[in-house]
């Protein structure tokens, strides 16, 4: 059973449009910024997928728009583990594509999934929830692991996962989700136990696939189909392009893991300086709390959301 990386690179980041559009009108998508300088935050994303996974087991999605940004990124990325999507449908067709990828090469995969708009101060200790989350997906091969950050405040841009109260061998249960409640809310949550959605998560290519079934059966079946024949030789792109002009935006968390909250399990991560980089308002909270330094870990990215933050706020 080989542990494989999934990073997710296809977004769009239409809530941090404000910082990522240029002076001249074109919007970088934030994957392909960086937060202080250095590499962008899709190579810090494929760098901390590194603990988990070789590079000949990483898979990245990504946009067929999006292609003048992530081809000279991606350049030593192998090339049948870079998935291109006609378009962006939302996140569970995004894990869809790249998972049908590695069930044919590896069909008895544990993947671990992860954005790539995420800043995270000490590494180390996201790194061994990472590892812990596959550990436990390897003995619950029909659940998927996923990671709650420990919160360091109410935050009213996160969603929250509240676990049961007792832990278990296999990882807490999930009690519920709260996708971005008030202020008042969310401390209340905290206080219960709850935990930051990190939307990083581990489990079997063959659960996820099951579950994915389960919700979307119709979509399934004609991706699967339609990516075995491009494989096989015998259908072309633009086939997919044309399937995917018929599909709905499905988002994973809410439209599919919310549905079977019994195949979830969460484990706790301790306080990391874990933020996801959605709005605005995060990357100035981050970039005034942290201090972020530049990290070589690749080429320079193509906008530097630090210095689109400065502008923004000289601008206003």
């Amino acid at each position: 059973m080989h542990d494989w990386a999934l990073v997710l690179g296809a977004g769009e980041g239409k809530r941090l449009r404000s910082l990522t559009t240029t002076s001249s009108g074109v919007t970088v998508p934030k994957q392909f910024c960086s937060l202080a300088g250095g590499g962008s935050l899709l190579e810090e994303a494929l760098h901390r997928s590194g603990v988990v996974a070789a590079p000949q087991r990483t898979a990245v999605v990504v946009a067929r728009e999006h292609e003048r940004w992530w081809r000279p990124l991606l350049a030593s990325t192998p090339a049948e583990n870079v998935i291109v999507q006609p378009r962006n449908c939302g996140t569970a067709i995004g894990i869809l594509l790249p998972l049908l990828s590695i069930m044919r090469r590896d069909p008895d995969a544990t993947v671990l999934v992860l954005p790539s708009d995420h800043f995270v101060r000490n590494e180390d200790v996201l790194a061994q929830a990472m590892r812990e989350a596959l550990r436990q997906a390897h003995r619950a091969t029909d659940d998927v692991v996923l990671l709650g950050i420990d919160p360091e405040e109410a935050d009213p841009e996160l969603g929250y996962i509240l676990p049961e109260p007792a832990p278990a061998d296999a990882g807490c249960g999930v009690r519920s989700f709260i996708e971005k409640p008030d202020s008042e809310t969310a401390r209340r949550v905290i206080a219960a136990g709850g935990l930051w959605n990190s939307f990083i998560f581990a489990a079997t290519a063959r659960s996820l696939v099951t579950m994915l079934e389960r919700a979307m059966p119709e979509i399934v079946m004609e991706l699967a189909e339609t990516s075995r024949r491009i494989d096989a030789g015998q259908a072309s792109m633009a086939e997919l392009a044309s399937v995917y002009d018929r599909l709905p935006a499905v988002d994973f968390s809410r439209d599919v893991m919310q549905r079977f909250p019994q195949r979830l399990r969460v484990v706790r991560v301790p306080r990391c300086g874990w933020s996801d980089l959605g709005t605005p308002r995060r990357v100035a909270q981050v970039l005034h709390r942290e201090r972020p330094v530049a990290r070589a870990h690749g080429g320079a990215a193509f906008l530097n959301l630090a210095t689109q933050n400065a502008e923004c706020r000289c601008v206003g």
